[in-house]
């Protein structure tokens, strides 16, 4: 039997970043992690170049059952402590837009960061490690595994979500909460694209590639980014942002003319070009393609003279409140996040701990907090595996 301090399950962005924590105490550590290398996802994320935290993070950008259970990890460990410890490990970097900070080249730096932060503080990694089972008692955990039997007194879940399923994802961490008398929160995907179906997704599908910015509203919420047409439905930051809040039935609108006076616009094209037809002037702030698709399906198209400004307010309406019937998403095999998980009431938001189990802590996209798109989900990664870092 091979014993130590804190047994990290999962060498992902939080499970490392414990894993350092705990061993910068003088704890004996040991992760391990069931696929064949570290960081997987980290390697993969930000179109391989990684955005790695928000500047601008708060609670707001978080979506849990308790909204209030992240304040306290992301209070004591910020996206300027990451930044530090991406400068004293030399990665260069740049903020793209609205405070999200990415590599300048790669995402294989961070890892590599990760991994030596742990290599300094003593902690011993393990991967192609498979639990068969957990056990429980007086003196700790014992996991049985591939690599043989593992005891410590303290055990840290840190095995990701469902989302992306073909990197590794599975539903482990889920399951040993349920083991131990946790209560799990239902999942579902989150930061996903939308499928559309039916005539709506007919409407859309020969225009896949097309991009434009938006303001989507959906359930009280709403994003301004882009969005991307695609074969199967709409994506985009715009539509994976507010996907988070959608479910299917939900009312989803975007507004196509974002930032601008749509009924002054419409009007002022009328004023300027009486003769052209509606579909060119909405090509003057739409793409061409889409405002000749709208002025087949939603509104007709004619020399704009002869539209009333009563017309043109039902025009303009429709532009900026236009009605998305999605008929779904494409799931966790694409899905940025994992939506739900471990019950946080019954949880330390300092330390991560369990209360009904001693010894046992939840991290990162196992636990129900998810952040919206641009680094915040990292960000808590960072956060929570920090704060089980100091106690466990």
């Amino acid at each position: 039997m091979h014993a130590c301090d804190v047994l990290v399950v999962g060498a992902g962005a939080a499970g490392l970043m414990c894993a350092a924590t705990a061993g910068r105490r003088g704890r004996r550590v040991r992760v391990i992690e069931h696929a064949n290398r570290v960081g997987k996802k980290i390697l993969m994320s930000g179109g391989g170049r990684c955005n790695f935290t928000n500047l601008d993070t708060t609670p707001a950008n978080f979506l849990s059952a308790n909204p209030h259970f992240c304040k306290s990890a992301l209070a004591r460990y910020t996206p300027a402590d990451f930044v530090a410890l991406v400068d004293r490990h030399g990665i260069a970097w740049h903020e793209k837009e609205r405070g999200q900070l990415f590599c300048n080249d790669s995402s294989k730096p961070i890892v590599a960061m990760l991994v030596d932060e742990c290599r300094t503080a003593g902690v011993q990694i393990d991967t192609a490690c498979t639990i068969e089972r957990i056990d429980h008692g007086g003196d700790g955990f014992r996991l049985t595994t591939t690599l043989g039997t593992l005891a410590a007194p303290s055990l840290v879940i840190a095995s990701g979500g469902l989302s992306i399923p073909s990197m590794g994802a599975s539903g482990f961490g889920h399951a040993v909460a349920r083991q131990f008398g946790h209560a799990v929160l239902p999942t579902r995907a989150g930061l996903v694209p939308l499928t559309l179906s039916g005539r709506h997704q007919q409407e859309f599908a020969d225009l896949s590639g097309i991009a434009l910015p938006v303001s989507a509203r959906c359930n009280g919420m709403q994003f301004d980014a882009d969005m991307l047409v695609t074969h199967r439905g709409l994506s985009g930051p715009a539509i994976l942002q507010i996907s988070s809040y959608w479910q299917p039935g939900d009312d989803l609108r975007l507004d196509l003319l974002p930032g601008r006076d749509a009924p002054a616009f419409l009007a002022a094209g009328r004023a300027a070009h009486p003769l052209a037809e509606l579909r060119n002037v909405l090509a003057d702030a739409l793409p061409r393609r889409l405002a000749q698709r709208l002025c087949e399906t939603r509104f007709a198209s004619r020399p704009m003279r002869q539209y009333t400004s009563k017309e043109l307010q039902e025009i303009a309406d429709g532009l900026q409140s236009f009605a998305i019937v999605a008929s779904g998403s494409e799931g966790y095999r694409t899905a940025e996040v994992t939506l739900g998980g471990v019950d946080t009431n019954a949880l330390s938001s300092s330390t991560m701990a369990s209360k009904l189990v001693p010894g046992l802590h939840f991290i990162g996209e196992v636990v129900d907090v998810t952040g919206h798109l641009g680094g915040y989900n990292f960000q808590w990664a960072w956060a929570s595996g920090h704060a089980a870092g100091l106690t466990a």
